[in-house]
């Protein structure tokens, strides 16, 4: 694993890099689907959300925390992001999906009209500091869709710990989210 090259990384372009390296590895390796299940584990263990109703989530590109198992918990309103222009809605999980640009499947329901419903949005991220930064894929759809005042939902990162590194280069654009779960643990941002 090359997680100690995490830290050496000098900008988000070179992190990106080693962070889909790795991330590549664990796929190949077939450690991913263990991971997610620990995460997955860890995530219906957990207090938050069991107290949680309305729950977003996201559909995993290659090698990401697989966190569909969770449609399973029948006591939850489950929702998925879809990409307008330069933002994100938040859908009904559904039957009927699509993919877009990015070959995320991504569902053909109406968009919430309100954000304050949700309780917590599980935010993908290729990784994450400790101050819970969180970086992705550069699009900044995340960061622009945490920036509306209406949203009151903890933003949780499910990521495997091989992927936290001591800081990302965070600009004013980037928003911490408020937790991480990882494999073994989970992480609260003080």
């Amino acid at each position: 694993m090359r997680q100690s090259l995490l830290n050496t990384a000098q900008n988000k372009a070179s992190l990106r890099g080693i962070a889909k390296e790795l991330r590549l590895e664990l796929l190949n390796s077939g450690q991913i689907d263990k991971i997610s299940k620990q995460i997955v584990q860890n995530i219906l263990n957990s207090d938050i959300f069991k107290r949680a109703k309305n729950v977003m989530l996201f559909y995993p590109l290659k090698g990401e925390i697989n966190l569909l198992k969770l449609l399973e918990c029948g006591d939850k309103n489950f929702y998925f992001p879809r990409c307008s222009g330069d933002e994100l809605l938040v859908c009904p999980h559904c039957n009927d999906y699509k993919k877009n640009k990015y070959s995320i499947p991504e569902p053909l329901s109406e968009p919430l009209n309100t954000l304050d419903v949700l309780d917590i949005i599980l935010t993908p991220a290729l990784c994450v500091d400790k101050n819970l930064y969180r970086l992705g894929y550069g699009a900044g759809y995340y960061d622009r869709f945490f920036k509306n005042e209406k949203i009151r939902a903890l933003k949780i990162i499910p990521i495997s710990e091989n992927f936290l590194c001591e800081k990302i280069p965070a600009d004013e654009y980037d928003i911490p989210c408020d937790m991480a779960v990882f494999e073994n643990r989970i992480m609260i941002r003080e």
